[in-house]
Formats: C-alpha cells, structure tokens, sequence
C-alpha cells in the first residue's frame, strides 16, 4: 500500500473512533488499523446499525474541517494506564506493550497507537464508511465479540467515487448470489462453512478438476487418494499440531486423538517414504485432490472464499537441491500458462519470508530464500518482500491475481521446504551409493477450487466460458410443431459432448429467450419452422445472432471450442 494512503486510512480511523465516541460515550476502544481496503475500528458496547453511518460521518466531516493536528507524545506506562482507566481493550494492549509508549492526540481525541499518521485532517482526503461486522477481540473465538466498523478513504474524491463503483459492480457479481441464481451450490446450517455443490455446480467443479489432471498428466504428476483422518503423532512430527492447531477439527476414537486433515503434505511424505527411492526417481511430483477441513472461525466464513470444505490442487515435489532452480521455474511458467492463457488474469508476485514462529535451522531458511529470490529475479518477474508472512516450515511464492475489477486474489503459491523432510526422515540414495535428504516443494496453482470457482463467477459475472458453463447450449422452440427436430439437434449435440438443455414449454419464444439468458448460458439456439424446412441453425452466441447456420458445421465449431477451452 502507498504509504501515504496507509497514513491517510489509519488517521480516517482515528477520527472515527473520536466520533463514536462524541455520539456514543459509553462505547469502548478496540483496534483500528489501515487495510489494504481502508480501515476499520473495533468497539465494545456499541449498538448500531448501518442507517447511523450517516450521523457519524458527518461527525467525521466536522472534526476533519477543524483541521486538528496529530501529535505524537511518549508517556510513561503509570501515565498511560491512569489515561486508559475507563478502556479495558486499550488496558489488555498496554500490558502487551515493551518498550516505549506512544499516543496520538487529535483535538481532544486521545488513542495508545505508534502511527502512522498524517500531519492534520486536512490530508485525509475522502472518506466513507461501509459496513458493519462482528470480529471477535484478537481474533480468538473465546473473546468478547466486538462491533466493527469498515470504512474507506482516498486522496481524492474521484478516487473514492471509482472504488464505491467497483463495490457496486462487485455486489451485482457477489458469487454467493450468482450460485443461487444459476443454482450452482447452497450453504446449509447443518454443516457451517461446507457448500453443497448442486448438480450444475458440480459439473463446473468437475471440469475444472479434469482440466487440472489434463495439465498434471502433462507435467509429469502423479495423483493419490490419501485419508481424511490421522493420528495426532503425525501432525506432531509435521509440527501442524504445534503451530496450526487451533485451525484443525480433532476428535477422539478408542482413546487414540485423531485430527481431520487440513492439508496434504504429512500424507505425501508417508507415500514417499513407504519405498526406497533413488535420485534416478526424482524429482517426484504427487498430486492429490481429497478433501481438507480447516476449523475456520465462524465470523470469517464467507460463501466459496472462506470455508471448512476444501479441495486444493495440492501438490508436492521431492527432488534434489540441484534440481530446485529448475523446478521452481517450471512452475512459474506453468503457473503463467494457466492464468494468462486459460483464464487471461495478471498478477503480482510476492516473496514471504520466514515468520516469527518457525520451525528448523535459520541456515535452511536462509539457504532456502536465497534461492527463491534469485529464481524470481533470473525469471524477471518483479516481486514484493513480505517480511514474516512465510508458511512455518519455509518460505514461499505467492502470486496476488488481478480480476475484471481489480481486485487482488491471493491464489498460486509455492513453497520451498529443508524441514519436513528432515522430520519425516525422508531420504534418497544418491549418485554416491550415500543415503541423502530430498527437498519438498509445496505448491497449489489455482489454491482452494472452491475459492478458484467463487473467484472465476465474479471474474465473469456468472458468464462462464462455453467450456466451463453447466449448460453450454440451450434449444428453445417457437411452437410444439418443432419439438421432434429439436429433440433431434439435443441428441447429436449430447452426443459430441455437448451439455444441452430444450426447452419446449408452452411460452413465448422472447421469454424463453430471456430466461435462458438470465441463466447465462452462452449459445441460444432457436428452432422454428423456417429451420425445420431449411434443416438450419439460428444461433444466438456472443451478443450476435446467426441465421441458417449449417447443422453439423455449428456441431462441429462447437465441439472444438469447447476442446479447446475457447
């Protein structure tokens, strides 16, 4: 993020917070940073609903035109705890604090934070507030949950305009609302966070998968079925159950503890391991499409993008160090090819290095960035350093994915692992007769395929390409007189492939028309009485219509694109 915008959205929050509590005194101070959205602050004792925006914002308008400086001032902890007597949040902060504490002060407002922010208002900008949440304190589920409050700000006010309009455009996309529709996939209270994908979503899942094995089988992977469930000594020796715990469905069978598997990588490490393997066997590249469970919080669940259920295209690759260079570049050619070929995204690259909480010798950390560092820089590829953000075995690439409204996806990612190999004891027999450790590289090209599909019907507003829509043609009849021709055209269609529905109600040709528009389907296929005699196609598809089109040329055109992946 700039980081001027930073300084702008994280003083936007404090003259929030002010405002709050002008308008509602009894209210108390959570957390209220800049996002790479906005901001937002948290509040404890604050009822309100988003009709109250209004009020507070022109609270915000008031204090902003007075033009208040921020200033920074150091206390000592007995002052500030004196300060925040009335604030139990900011209290639980302070005694978290080492070293130095700071405040920022504008006009009467008071808040215990180390900035950034801008000089006065007056640089602010333009501002809005958004919605209304409910966030747990800290983030943990055993906390006290809190009012949040979203906001956003820009430099300027065309800037805020354009970002209220994506949201809107965003709205109308919302992939939670599209699955309805085009009755893709449903959420049921009887198992939170886990879609039930309908018939039409199932076989939009199912070609993404069989797309993916296609490009798999290409690339020399070799895919498993692996167990849902394990012993917890597994994920004690993978170090999951030390740093991912909290995130894993455990249960208890025959006083053994057990734990849902929320990824793949101990699995594949039994597999390797259960043969002796050879540096003529390497690099070794398992994949695997079973299902994964992840003890997401209920607050955080949000339709495809955030759930319990999951599928990955999970992969791992054992292989020498020698080999690692060339395996990391492979991959991201791979990972070009799928997005800017297949589903035409741009991206941005980061590197995420190793996180405060690690696991392993810092020299294999250090050994291990190193080398993917000078991949990305040998491949040209510009990327970010995101300090700390690394997986806790080794660091990663990720690839951020542009959308149609410019909204990042974090998606790709692959990771370079020295550690659970060690702690698998996992090894090859080199060129040297001498038993050696295999490196792992963990990697996911389009990530959760439920995230990937909620992504891609936003991407496309529900339009699918032709080959991932559940329906591809749709035959409509302008009277009963053409049902038996239709019928005949449906079947040569099914017959190549082709997913095809008929519809031969007794309506008007129009509104059979619009219907199956409203379900997007990409061909609309009319048959009348001049193309029963004419043995004629009129075919409705990119925004045009063809008329007397040739039966099987249009079959066969069609066909290839789907093949294709048109």
């Amino acid at each position: 993020m700039d980081k001027q915008l930073e300084k702008i959205r994280h003083s936007a929050s404090h003259m929030l917070a002010a405002s709050v509590k002008k308008l509602f005194p009894k209210a108390m101070l959570g957390i209220g940073p800049a996002t790479e959205e906005g901001f937002y602050y948290d509040f404890d004792n604050l009822n309100i609903k988003e009709e109250d925006f209004r009020k507070i914002e022109k609270e915000m308008e008031k204090l902003i035109s007075q033009n208040l400086k921020f200033s920074k001032k150091y206390i000592t902890r007995q002052q500030a705890k004196k300060l925040l007597k009335d604030e139990r949040y900011k209290l639980e902060l302070l005694d978290e604090l080492k070293g130095k504490i700071s405040f920022y002060t504008s006009g009467e407002f008071l808040d215990l934070c180390k900035g950034p922010h801008v000089k006065s208002t007056r640089e602010i900008g333009a501002f809005k507030l958004i919605k209304l949440a409910g966030a747990y304190w800290k983030g943990d589920s055993k906390n006290k949950m809190l009012t949040r409050i979203y906001g956003t700000a820009f430099k300027t006010k065309k800037e805020l305009a354009d970002y209220l309009e994506m949201l809107r455009q965003a709205e109308l996309r919302n992939h939670i609302k599209l699955g309805k529709e085009l009755d893709l996939f449903s959420f049921q209270k009887e198992s939170p966070g886990s879609p039930f994908f309908h018939h039409k979503g199932t076989l939009v899942y199912n070609e993404l998968l069989n797309f993916l094995r296609e490009e798999y089988k290409k690339e020399g992977y070799k895919e498993v079925i692996t167990p849902l469930i394990y012993d917890k000594s597994l994920w004690e020796t993978s170090g999951h159950w030390q740093h991912f715990k909290e995130n894993m469905f455990t249960l208890k069978v025959d006083n053994r503890e057990f734990a849902l598997k929320p990824m793949n990588c101990p699995s594949h490490c039994l597999i390797y391991k259960d043969s002796l393997k050879s540096y003529r066997d390497l690099p070794l590249r398992i994949a695997d499409f079973t299902p994964l469970h992840r003890n997401e919080l209920k607050g955080a669940l949000v339709g495809l993008t955030r759930v319990r259920k999951l599928s990955q295209d999970d992969a791992h690759i054992f292989l020498k160090e020698d080999q690692i260079e060339s395996e990391i570049s492979k991959l991201i050619e791979f990972t070009n090819y799928i997005y800017k070929k297949t589903f035409n995204f741009e991206y941005i690259a980061n590197l995420s290095t190793r996180p405060e909480k690690y696991m392993g010798d810092i020299r294999l950390w250090n050994k291990a960035e190193k080398i993917l560092k000078k991949v990305l820089k040998d491949k040209k590829i510009k990327f970010n350093i995101k300090n700390g953000e690394g997986a806790f075995y080794g660091p990663k690439i990720d690839f951020d994915f542009k959308d149609s409204l410019g909204r990042f996806h974090q998606l790709t990612t692959i990771q370079l692992d020295f550690q659970l190999p060690e702690r698998f004891e996992l090894t090859y027999e080199g060129e040297d007769g001498k038993k050696h450790i295999p490196v792992m590289i963990h990697r996911a090209i389009l990530g959760a395929l439920e995230r990937f599909m909620g992504i891609l019907l936003e991407q496309y507003a529900g339009h699918l390409p032709l080959w991932l829509a559940p329906v591809q043609v749709k035959i409509v009849t302008v009277n009963d007189k053409c049902t038996k021709f239709a019928e005949d055209i449906k079947n040569k269609l099914n017959e190549n492939n082709i997913r095809v529905e008929l519809d031969d109600r007794s309506e008007s040709i129009g509104k059979k028309v619009r219907d199956a528009q409203l379900m997007k389907i990409p061909i609309i296929v009319t048959v009348g009485e001049k193309e029963i005699k004419e043995k004629t196609l009129a075919v409705r598809q990119d925004g045009k219509v063809s008329f007397g089109m040739d039966i099987p040329k249009f079959i066969e055109e069609t066909a290839r694109r789907i093949r294709e992946r048109c």
